[in-house]
């Protein structure tokens, strides 16, 4: 758990990936920013006064053996125009872990405390700048592997989410608000008839029009979004021999997995990834499933079914050139209530039975597809199939909607269940205490969203994701 006297530290950290590049970066937050890196920056020309938001060249010297360290450009940001609110100083350096290792030493001698991680967020977000599910969006947007995960985590970072909850906020207060004043004024109003009722009428429209219908459809869009932001995972199903690896092959554009003629090649799981319509997927060559395997091959069926449970779609390999078997059921009874997309490989040779077969067989699939891994074209049709089935509709709902993560998912989840009861309350004409106190209760769920009341442990676990430098 982070001590919150920490806070009035000066912090620094290396803020670029440590390695052989152009530039390394080491970023200094804090009252004290400016004045520690003046103890050990040479400037170039010493008679400029440092100006805000400005860079100026010079280099970095040991203060106490006056040695030449490197040569960088500093920029200085006063607060509160930063990513913190507070002073900021960056330097730029030459990457490389010595010099790096070596900066970031001095400036620790020289007074500062190394960043725990995610602590310039969690300034950035303590100081107003920004509000939970924006500091949320900064470690999506690092994480971030396809372009519309990016494009997601973006319209939270600039505030479309926030700006979304605070007019639920804004309503819902509006909404108690007068409910208090007929609570209070209740004797008052008891002589005009009509006037709890109508007044119910209209809180109806706000919580349950304004508020609980939007509400719900931005928590619908959450699957949608977990495929945006995370990808899918495709595992590559089947009997031995049925092109499962010449598959991955396929998918790839190389050779990535051994094909041979030889039943039983593959005997553990081969992982890698590409892109499907902007979506990073995660494509998994696994074991042939067959009776009676050796010691190996029957760890790599195990492996396979766990492979099947972790995943979101079982792409399920048929050899369209010879009979069904019992392994064909087996593969069958494994892939169970699984998403799965039948393929019917070997379209070059002489099929040995229908696709109507394989529906009477294996009930509850989907249509079959025909085709031969050997083929390219045959395999951009079966992506394009796949990218138009799993990947179009999530960025359809998504492509410029708000979409929550899981916890603020969570979230939503609860504010609902609160607005449902209130919603019942009203529609009975209850008292307006016990609807003012589900109102209450989604109303802090909302803030939650926005990390308004300030949960330690929460803040701990979000921004202990984060790099040291972020």
């Amino acid at each position: 758990m982070m001590d919150l006297e920490l806070l009035n530290d000066t912090i620094c950290a290396i803020a670029t990936p440590v390695g052989e590049a152009g530039i390394g970066l080491i970023r200094l937050s804090g009252p004290e920013a400016l004045g520690i890196v003046r103890k050990i920056f040479r400037y170039k020309d010493p008679e400029l006064p440092p100006r805000s938001h400005t860079l100026r060249y010079g280099w970095i010297v040991d203060p106490v053996s006056g040695e030449l360290v490197d040569e960088v450009l500093l920029s200085y940001m006063s607060g509160p125009r930063t990513y913190t609110r507070e002073d900021v100083v960056e330097i730029n350096c030459h990457s490389g872990y010595a010099v790096l290792d070596r900066v970031l030493g001095l400036v620790m001698a020289a007074g500062a405390r190394l960043a725990q991680p995610g602590e310039f967020t969690r300034r950035a977000f303590l100081s107003g700048r920004i509000d939970l599910s924006q500091a949320e969006a900064v470690i999506e947007m690092i994480r971030s592997r396809s372009e519309q995960g990016l494009l997601l985590a973006n319209r939270h970072l600039r505030g479309d989410f926030k700006q979304l909850v605070e007019d639920w906020l804004e309503i819902l207060a509006q909404a108690q608000s007068h409910l208090e004043a007929l609570i209070d004024f209740s004797e008052d109003l008891a002589d005009e008839a009509g006037q709890e009722p109508s007044l119910y009428e209209s809180l109806l429209e706000n919580v349950v029009e304004r508020v609980a219908r939007p509400l719900r459809t931005a928590r619908n869009r959450f699957e949608e979004g977990r495929v945006l932001r995370d990808g899918l995972t495709f595992v590559l199903v089947g009997k031995p021999n049925v092109g499962k690896s010449s598959m991955l092959n396929g998918f790839l554009g190389k050779d990535r997995a051994i094909v041979t003629a030889a039943p039983g090649t593959t005997r553990d799981v081969i992982e890698d990834s590409f892109l499907l319509g902007g979506v990073q997927v995660r494509l998994l060559d696994t074991a042939g499933i067959r009776g009676e395997p050796d010691e190996i091959e029957s760890r790599g069926i195990e492996m396979t079914i766990r492979s099947l449970s972790q995943a979101d779609v079982a792409l399920w390999l048929i050899d369209h050139s010879r009979p069904l078997s019992a392994e064909d059921h087996r593969v069958y009874e494994a892939i169970g209530d699984k998403r799965c997309v039948v393929i019917l490989n070997k379209s070059d040779l002489p099929p040995a039975f229908t696709a109507q077969t394989v529906q009477e067989r294996f009930p509850g699939l989907g249509p079959a597809i025909s085709l031969s891994v050997k083929n390219p074209s045959d395999i951009d049709q079966l992506k394009g199939r796949l990218a138009e089935a799993f990947i179009s509709k999530p960025v359809d709902n998504c492509g410029s909607q708000i979409v929550p993560n899981i916890r603020q998912k969570e979230c939503l989840d609860r504010a609902m269940d609160s607005l449902l009861k209130a919603e019942e309350l009203l529609r009975s004409n209850a008292y307006g205490e016990l609807i003012s106190f589900e109102i209450e209760s989604a109303r802090k769920q909302l803030e939650a969203i926005l990390g308004r009341s300030h949960d330690v442990e929460l803040l701990d676990r979000i921004f202990l994701q984060f790099c040291v430098g972020k």
